[in-house]
């Protein structure tokens, strides 16, 4: 049994019925299984057991502190894009060594606070980032660790948003400038270089993109040998997609397979930085049916929950799955699953089929990952509860918003002289 299934015609979440929950914490509500992110997390390393490796949780897929504290119980590390991410591994009790920085915008404080943390290493991605964490270490007599961030030009087949890995993205150095940057990065006294990143985007349900990066990878990290720059670690990045609707994603066990293959006998310990693979199947978003509305034949659902709580589908054109919490409420019909917000952009699902009526919870299935961590306070939104579920136990990790919280930072309007 899976750990978000449907029994007796209703919806449950491991062993407690998603309605119950909708009843006790309201909705909008994500929820997380916390049997469906340990499994993935076990799953992900035991495919890789035969070599030494390190999982780096990407923490923008979902960056709530009960995630982040579970997955630093299950021993992983984390890949952090900011300062803030950085402050959330420290308090869910992540450790400082098992951390990587990084993205192409890091501010002077966030590179002093990582430096000071004494985080595992900078996924560096130009050269004048390189100088920026030269200029900083020296100031603080820190010895930097960094990677450099190279990019393979490999086409990921993928979103053109989350796509990272192509020469007109602006992620990471060229394979062609890489060697060289590697030389200066050696010859800089407050840097020590550690390892070799890749990432090429994300949601990628082919093998083919992954082991053509990882070729390219190899043959640099082969290249810097000869010139004298032996490599601690080999950073794969991230990227395994998961099934949303009828997608066939890449066998894990095949994935880890064709890289131990290609790592032949190279020792350096392998890192990998999934978010999506690990959470996304984890989560629903529970949303209620505030009425319904034809128009001209047409049937909108229209919910509590809108593009403020879930903007993959306006942002991405992103299929996930609806369904209702509770099966048998009248006949099915094609409905526009819509929310309230004032954007024609602002819906959840087109043309699905559900017999629901005003008042039915609907779940977002697939909402663990870019669910909750992308949400806003569009049109003054309270942003959405989120609870954890284990077992026959559940527990609220992040309270629901309130007016007053939304308000507390700003300040009315004082007349100028």
């Amino acid at each position: 049994m899976t750990h978000i299934h449907y029994q007796h015609d209703e919806l449950y979440i491991e062993d407690v019925p998603a309605r119950r929950l909708a009843e006790q914490f309201e909705t909008p509500l994500y929820v997380y299984s916390q049997g469906a992110i340990e499994t993935a997390y076990k799953t992900f390393c035991s495919a890789f057991q035969q070599h030494p490796m390190l999982v780096c949780y990407a923490v923008k897929a979902n960056s709530n502190l009960a995630v982040l504290g579970l997955l630093a119980h299950l021993g992983a590390g984390f890949d952090i894009v900011s300062g803030g991410e950085l402050e959330r591994v420290l308090r869910a009790g992540g450790k400082a060594a098992k951390i990587v920085f990084s993205g192409v915008g890091k501010q002077d404080w966030e590179i002093i606070k990582a430096l000071e943390a004494g985080i595992a290493c900078f996924n560096v991605e130009s050269a004048m980032e390189l100088e920026q964490i030269q200029r900083l270490a020296s100031s603080l007599d820190y010895i930097a660790p960094i990677s450099l961030r190279v990019n393979p030009d490999v086409d990921a087949k993928t979103h053109p948003y989350i796509s990272t890995g192509l020469r007109e993205n602006k992620f990471g150095v060229s394979m062609a400038a890489a060697s060289s940057l590697y030389e200066q990065a050696q010859g800089l006294s407050h840097i020590k270089i550690k390892g070799i990143d890749c990432h090429i985007g994300s949601q990628i349900t082919e093998l083919a993109p992954f082991m053509d990066a990882m070729t390219r990878v190899l043959a640099l990290v082969d290249e810097l040998a000869l010139l004298g720059i032996e490599l601690e670690h080999i950073d794969l990045g991230g990227g395994l997609g998961v099934r949303y609707a009828n997608e066939t994603p890449v066998d894990i066990r095949e994935y880890a397979a064709a890289i131990l293959q290609g790592m032949g006998h190279r020792p350096q310990t392998l890192v990998f930085e999934p978010g999506r693979y690990l959470t996304a199947n984890a989560g629903v978003l529970l949303t209620r049916v505030i009425n319904i509305k034809e128009n001209e034949g047409k049937y909108f659902a229209i919910t509590d929950a809108g593009m403020n709580d879930l903007i993959r589908p306006a942002l991405y054109q992103a299929w996930q799955h609806i369904t209702a919490v509770q099966a048998n409420n009248g006949e099915p019909r094609l409905y526009e699953v819509v929310g309230p917000i004032c954007e024609t952009g602002d819906f959840l699902g087109k043309a699905r089929e559900l017999a629901i009526a005003p008042g039915s919870l609907l779940a977002v299935h697939s909402a663990g990952a870019y669910g909750f961590a992308m949400s806003s306070n569009y049109n003054s939104r309270n942003r959405a509860a989120e609870v954890m579920v284990a077992g026959a136990t559940s527990q609220c990790v992040r309270q629901r918003e309130t007016i007053e919280d939304q308000l507390r930072l700003e300040h009315g309007y004082v007349a100028l002289a």
